[in-house]
């Protein structure tokens, strides 16, 4: 009897999906529109906060730029008020002096000391100068030269 019992709902189950296809067939044919629309909604929505914290970030970089950009230009202006006035420092030393110090120095901040000054006394202070140091600036001099000629 537990057989026939077992049979019985098998032949039943059986029957079922049949019918159950054909209904859940008719109630996704009837949603299948508001089911696209929900879908296009959440995806919208889903967009529109993307684009916010995009447009927040552009804004923090924004911001960021401008801060950075003005700080640029707070240090340009000291390092042009400085320069002619460390120019100047260097200009009225003796030159072994000045070489000695010039060594010490970044490279490329003595190489633009020495493009400032008049080339007899750059030339006086480089021939002071060790001569690694020497050909080093002197190498970054002619760099500057060749980058600042158009030809």
């Amino acid at each position: 009897m537990a057989v026939l019992a077992v049979t019985g709902n098998m032949a039943g189950a059986q029957d079922l999906p049949g019918k159950m296809t054909d209904e859940v067939r008719e109630f996704c044919a009837n949603i299948v529109d508001a089911a696209r629309d929900r879908r296009y909604a959440v995806q919208t929505k889903e967009l529109e906060d993307l684009r916010g914290e995009i447009d927040e970030r552009i804004a923090a970089l924004e911001a960021k730029r401008a801060e950075y950009e003005d700080w640029l230009e707070r240090r340009k202006e000291v390092i042009e008020a400085a320069e002619d006035s460390v120019v100047g420092i260097y200009s009225r030393m003796r030159p072994d002096a000045a070489a000695e110090r010039m060594e010490k120095l970044d490279a490329s901040l003595a190489a633009a000391i020495l493009l400032k000054l008049n080339h007899r006394q750059a030339g006086i202070i480089l021939n002071e100068m060790d001569s690694r140091a020497a050909a080093q600036l002197t190498s970054i001099i002619a760099d500057v030269a060749k980058s600042e000629d158009p030809s």
